[in-house]
């Protein structure tokens, strides 16, 4: 028989006959390693402890311990002892797909019935009698005309579905939960009995299209999560509730900032309070752009579909367009245009304008541009993921050998503003090509190459994020952390040398011939709906005194202070401060409850003493104590506090 030479994280390396399975290999270092292996990295790549080993590799055998590989496996099983979970209760439910996602999973369902919060109470239930029967999971490989005459006799439409997108001569994997099956890559546990029975949890039901594709019927997609251990669930629950108690959308109702309504899927309402926070943002990242040699354009939202074309989009992301028909003249064709999802093709157009020479570059073109994009409504999340958002969005026009030094000032320049936002750290992630792409494989060389180069010459370490590219180039993406540990990833930085390409950008070198620009495509913000939800859930409402919308109430006690409290107003107003008066009939504590809850910093008490002292009680949100201050010093105070940081 055949040998093979398996090389350990160790460096010793031993042989063993041709086939064998990491499970065989671990029983056979130890009988101990062999009960607790739960997968393997063969190669490099995850491997489930029955496929077997036919070539000279390198192996290392995982357990329960190693965090990164068992989460990925306790979330995949679960997703299918969840579905077998909903099968048995309810056998005529169409199964669907279920991948591992963040910290749980999903799995789409095709049943009549909707699920309700009861149900998934049943499905947990069930799922833990799985766990605790200790199921042995097998896997055998099956042809194509196997699998699709198993899935048809079965009344499983998804699976020969899925089984057609599947490239020939994959292998079509079939995995056993004892006598429930699915279709599946793996890898996966060697028995139900290794998931954590008191660690895993049903959140939602949530509607979803097979595939992505609207056109199609609603599935009922049921979300999970799951950890190594009950003391990580309880944790997660904790976050969960403070979650809760900061949800933008509560938040945004009770200090009353924006609504949205069914009549504009995806679009925000701004109210006058969310759209104080809105300018005075875009009015800070104006300067800010300014200040970092940027030129603001604006560019149309509607545009031909022959930009885009030219650009790739109309291939590569028009299931994402929503398109628009404009009947010209009552023309037998009406004309096929889209709102623009990005800004990134106009602003070549407008860079074509004229020559352009390399003492033009780099040109740092800016624009706030208004962007629509088609988001499933399952997918809409309140301001945080809508179809209708503004960009904070840019473009750097460059030549090849500035790609380095202008990545190492976008870096600099995004590490300011987080900063002055209130996030002190961010990480990097590095994400590649992507499966649907345009440009050549050696266009991509270079542009990954570049980019590398450049981050780790900026002094930045990175996370690799593979295959989520942009279709037309590799980019960066910078990870906030929040008040209570949640990730959020906001700016983007991206190399792009097949739109110049595409769209025949050109300047004038040194030598007198034309060059191609590379374009630096880069967001800092991301989106401003976006980050301004972000901003109220990790403030958890009490926003920085500067970017407050309601920065401070003067309230009377008695009605005989009306007339200083309006003066006290005035003064603040005169001062840059957005100040307001509350002279009802009510009682103090009345009005400072109403106040806190609608999250404005500061609350100026004025009775009669105050007045004929000229100064004011102030009360701080989140603080009990008070001060009595003079009208002169909480005006120059407070003046100061509502300068934003780059003008502090």
């Amino acid at each position: 028989m055949a040998q093979i030479s398996l090389t350990f994280p160790d460096g010793n390396s031993r042989d063993f006959a041709a086939g064998i399975t990491p499970a065989e290999v671990a029983a056979d270092i130890s009988t101990s390693l062999g009960k607790k292996a739960i997968s393997a990295t063969v190669n490099g790549a995850h491997y489930d402890l029955q496929w077997p080993i036919n070539a000279d590799a390198t192996i290392a055998i995982h357990t329960l311990q190693d965090d990164d590989q068992a989460l990925e496996l306790i979330r995949h099983d679960l997703a299918h002892v969840m579905a077998r979970a909903v099968q048995d209760i309810w056998p005529d439910t169409k199964v669907t797909i279920g991948p591992v996602r963040d910290q749980g999973w999903f799995y789409d369902f095709d049943r009549e019935e909707p699920f309700t919060p009861e149900d998934l109470g049943q499905i947990e239930a069930r799922m833990k009698e799985i766990i605790n029967a200790r199921d042995a999971v097998r896997t055998e490989v099956w042809d194509r005309a196997r699998a699709i005459k198993h899935y048809e006799d079965a009344n499983e439409p998804f699976k020969v579905e899925l089984i057609a997108r599947i490239p020939e001569g994959e292998d079509l994997r079939m995995y056993w939960h004892g006598e429930w099956q699915d279709l599946c890559r793996g890898p996966h546990l060697q028995n139900t009995g290794q998931l954590p029975a008191d660690a895993f949890k049903l959140t939602h039901v949530a509607g979803a299209y097979w595939l992505g594709d609207h056109t199609r019927p609603m599935l009922q997609r049921i979300y999970g999560v799951a950890f190594k251990n009950r003391k990580d669930l309880k944790a997660w629950e904790i976050m969960m509730e403070e979650a809760a108690k900061r949800d933008h959308r509560k938040l945004g109702r009770e200090m009353d900032l924006f609504h949205m309504q069914e009549e504009a899927p995806g679009q925000v309402f701004w109210h006058p309070n969310g759209w104080r926070i809105y300018t005075t943002l875009q009015d800070y990242m104006r300067r800010r752009q300014d200040a970092g040699g940027y030129v603001e354009v604006n560019t149309p939202q509607v545009v031909d579909r022959k930009l885009w074309e030219a650009s790739g989009h109309w291939e590569k992301y028009q299931e994402n367009m929503f398109i628009v028909e404009v009947d010209e003249d009552h023309a037998r064709e009406k004309a096929i245009n889209a709102l623009k999802p990005m800004n990134c093709p106009c602003h070549v157009q407008i860079f074509n304008q004229g020559l352009k020479s390399y003492r033009d570059l780099p040109l740092r073109m800016a624009e706030f541009g208004s962007c629509n994009r088609y988001e499933p409504s399952g997918a809409l999340h309140g301001i945080m993921r809508v179809r209708g958002f503004t960009q904070d969005d840019a473009h750097i026009f460059c030549a090849e050998d500035q790609i380095e030094s202008e990545t190492k000032l976008f870096i600099e320049f995004l590490s300011a503003i987080y900063k002055d936002l209130g996030f002190e750290k961010f990480a990097v992630k590095f994400s590649d090509r992507p499966d649907t792409r345009a440009g050549s494989d050696e266009v991509w060389d270079k542009a990954e190459a570049a980019l590398k180069s450049a981050t780790e010459a900026a002094g930045y370490d990175f996370d690799l994020n593979p295959g989520e590219g942009a279709f037309y180039g590799p980019k960066l993406e910078f990870v906030l952390t929040d008040a209570i540990g949640r990730d959020w990833q906001c700016g983007t930085l991206q190399v792009d040398f097949v739109l110049p390409e595409r769209l025949d950008a050109t300047y004038i070198g040194a030598d007198g011939a034309k060059h191609r620009p590379v374009m630096l495509h880069r967001a800092v913000l991301g989106s401003f709906e976006r980050f301004i939800g972000i901003l109220i859930e990790s403030h958890a409402g009490k926003l920085p005194f500067w970017l407050a919308p309601r920065q401070v109430v003067v309230a009377s006690i008695v009605s005989g202070a009306d007339g200083f409290v309006n003066e006290v107003v005035a003064a603040l107003r005169a001062a840059g401060v957005r100040a307001e008066a509350d002279t009802r009939n009510e009682k103090i504590n009345y009005k400072v409850r109403e106040h806190s809850l609608g999250k404005v910093p500061v609350i100026l008490a004025i009775g009669m003493k105050e007045v004929e002292e000229r100064s004011v009680t102030v009360r701080r949100l989140g603080e009990k104590q008070t001060a009595v201050v003079t009208l002169d010093e909480i005006v120059a105070q407070l003046t100061q506090e509502a300068k934003a940081p780059d003008q502090a």
